[in-house]
């Protein structure tokens, strides 16, 4: 977002500097908004993003898990001698596969920055220029 000089005739009136103060202040309060509205939809793109991955990657696991967990019981079950041995085994590496995709899920969580740091930065410079402005007066 780009930003113009402004520029007042040494002879304004104060009535036409009031009048450009309060148009100055609509066109940031407006840039501010805008801003933030953009902030807000980026973010929300992300966690859209997000949210769609962990959907997927937690219904692939629960049929490729289901499958593995009847093929793996089996032939864990046959090499024990004992099917509720290969059964609880293959339970053990399911927990452990489902706890990684988690961590993932969760991570592309985070990723996104919810505070909006540029719209805080642009309204802390906005602060700074209005105190600035208020000690010229």
């Amino acid at each position: 977002m780009t930003t113009r000089p402004l520029s007042y005739p040494d002879d304004a009136g104060v009535a036409q500097l009031v009048g450009r103060l309060t148009e100055d202040s609509k066109r940031l309060v407006s840039d501010e908004i805008r801003l933030a509205k953009l902030e807000l939809h980026e973010g929300m793109q992300a966690g859209t993003r997000g949210a769609m991955w962990l959907a997927v990657a937690f219904g692939a696991a629960v049929v490729m898990l289901t499958a593995l967990t009847v093929l793996v019981s089996v032939l864990l079950g046959r090499a024990f001698g004992n099917l509720w041995a290969g059964t609880l085994v293959t339970g053990l590496l399911e927990l452990v596969a489902g706890g990684l995709m988690l961590r993932h899920g969760l991570a592309l969580f985070r990723r996104p920055p919810y505070s909006l740091p540029e719209t805080r930065d642009s309204l802390a410079e906005t602060g700074r220029w209005a105190k600035h402005r208020g000690h010229e007066a």
